[in-house]
């Protein structure tokens, strides 16, 4: 990656001073005596029995969502500490500068405006001398009139049939984004429409994505903004040719491909109408791309209607960022925390547990948004940082979960902090099913805080050979956030929290969030290797182990090649 001077950098828009690093920073050497002195000896039960209005207190509510961080290691004293480090680090500057257009992804020399995807038509942002809510308006109409033509049968296939399948061809946030707010919203979804996703290259994926989709109420989106994008490219093209097979014609792909792109040339080469192309801006991250033209299967799924509701959501939490003071302020207080067990506590992963079948892809979603985004090693100045930055952020949904890696969460050695999300109210009604949902979410929390005691654990009548393995040491963090109930607009502002608390922790770490350079030395070095699998002739210039690689590879392949029947 090449070091941009420090004038391309735009660190005027900055309050860094290349003279003092994070950890030089005074609220960064209260906080570490704080923890010193302080915090790490906080333990939950004494917490709260200092303080009966605690879980009261320590709450923040915006946009739908009720936070409730008090059974975090905390006082009202650390979140003032922390408050103080946000300021120290230009918080509330960076926000400004990121809403306004300003280039803050230094390292590409762009600018970062996914919140002016879901801004209301009426708002106006000039940035460079153009209306870039103009601009997404234009797309967002051509979008909700495609969507419409294809949900109410309008838009047909070559053969005339209307389109029952449609199949998302992407790659990271061209395929989680989507693929999760499908998932989510699926009982807004339009009974007679399925979506399917295709993202990886493997050939097994793209066989039992299409193995039975009849190919005459197939549609494919091709979402990929060079359309270049190798994995993307590839399915595409044998998503082509599969149609081809099926209904005999060339012609025929005009009818059942559309294409996400900015490259309208060879979109136009695959076969794709450029009436059909959805177009968007380089200042769109992959990531953070899902309320851009990268939805169009998702609105196609939920409606345009829905589509602006979560849309709404989203811009909810936008102007609670952008707004409220950094005390009350849910994006900020969630990085802050995540600051807070990262850097003080050595804490090394992040759970994230929603108690919620519909939100079982959130966790996949929010693994590329906070390890793309804040996995760094140097400082916006190009600089080694000399602190911890992204965690592991990892989880399934609650209840699975409960039987499967909570064990290491109670009782394991390793600090890990949680987020619960549950609702008040279900999407579906069955039962007490609701209840007992919420109930278990509820007791998570609680047992991972208080635990249980070796007294109490012998009062139940344990043996002294068994009371060890009973003890739940507690004290582990957590994070409870309540919706009252799953809808378009509860999505959009969920998803919106968690990117500007992404965004919270990159200013502090002093981190470009917005550059991911980080996978192109891996793709590179696959473009390469590919031609050396395919083609036994080409030599290889790797080290021992990448070799010996490649040669078993190549026998195996070809022995298995000769004795395959099939072909």
């Amino acid at each position: 990656m090449t070091k941009l001077p420090a004038a391309d950098l735009q660190l005027p828009l900055f309050t860094y001073s290349q003279r003092e690093s994070l950890t030089e920073k005074s609220a960064w050497i209260a906080l570490q005596e704080h923890h010193q002195y302080y915090a790490r000896h906080y333990r939950l039960e004494r917490l709260f029995a200092a303080d009966d209005k605690r879980g009261e207190n320590l709450v923040a509510e915006a946009a739908g969502i009720y936070l409730d961080y008090s059974k975090n290691l905390v006082t009202t004293e650390t979140m003032t500490l922390l408050m103080d480090l946000a300021r120290q680090c230009g918080l509330q500057d960076r926000i400004e500068a990121m809403f306004r257009g300003d280039r803050i992804n230094a390292t590409e020399q762009r600018s970062v405006l996914h919140t002016a995807l879901r801004m209301p038509a009426s708002q106006r942002l000039v940035v460079d001398g153009e209306d870039v809510i103009a601009q997404v308006q234009q797309v967002l109409t051509r979008m909700e009139a495609f969507a419409d033509q294809v949900r109410n049968g309008e838009w047909t296939g070559h053969t005339g049939r209307r389109i029952r399948h449609v199949v998302n061809i992407g790659i990271g946030g061209s395929d989680l984004g989507p693929m999760m707010a499908y998932e989510a919203l699926r009982h807004y979804g339009q009974p007679d429409l399925s979506l399917h996703f295709l993202s990886d290259v493997d050939g097994a994926a793209m066989l039992e994505t299409v193995r039975d989709l009849p190919a005459e109420e197939t549609l494919f989106i091709v979402c990929s903004k060079t359309f270049t994008t190798l994995e993307t490219t590839t399915n595409a093209q044998a998503a082509r040719q599969w149609l081809v097979r099926q209904l005999g014609e060339e012609a025929a792909v005009a009818r059942h491909f559309v294409g996400v792109t900015t490259n309208i040339e060879e979109a136009s080469r695959f076969g794709i109408d450029p009436q059909n192309m959805f177009g968007f801006w380089d200042w769109v991250g992959g990531r953070y791309s899902m309320t851009s033209a990268i939805g169009l299967s998702t609105m196609i799924a939920i409606g345009p209607v829905h589509f602006r509701e979560m849309l709404a959501g989203f811009h909810a939490m936008d102007e609670h960022f952008r707004t409220a003071p950094l005390e009350e302020n849910l994006p900020a207080i969630l990085g802050m925390l995540t600051v807070w067990y990262t850097n003080f506590f050595g804490a090394s992963s992040q759970a994230v547990l929603p108690y919620s079948q519909y939100l079982k892809r959130l966790p996949a979603y929010l693994q590329q948004l906070t390890m793309e985004s804040n996995g760094k090693q140097v400082t916006l100045q190009g600089d080694a940082v000399d602190y911890q930055t992204s965690p592991v952020y990892w989880g399934d949904n609650g209840i699975n979960g409960q039987h499967s890696f909570y064990q290491l969460l109670h009782q394991g050695t390793q600090m890990i902090p949680c987020d619960f999300i549950g609702f008040c109210q279900p999407v579906e009604s069955l039962g007490q099913h609701h209840a007992l949902l919420m109930a278990n979410m509820f007791a998570q929390a609680e047992a991972l805080a208080f635990g249980k005691n070796a007294q109490r654990v012998r009062e139940e009548g344990t043996s002294e050979a068994l009371a060890p393995h009973r003890v739940f040491p507690g004290n582990r963090p957590s994070n409870s956030m309540l919706v009252e109930k799953l809808t378009p607009f509860s999505l959009g502002s969920l998803v919106a929290l968690y990117e500007h608390s992404v965004f919270t922790q990159g200013v502090i770490w002093n981190i470009d969030s917005f550059d991911q350079w980080g996978v192109e030395l891996g793709k590179q070095l696959a473009k390469r290797t590919a031609r050396q699998l395919l083609d036994p002739a080409e030599p290889l210039h790797h080290d021992s182990s990448t070799n010996a690689l490649i040669r078993r590879y190549r026998n195996a392949a070809s022995a298995g090649a000769a004795t395959d029947t099939t072909r």
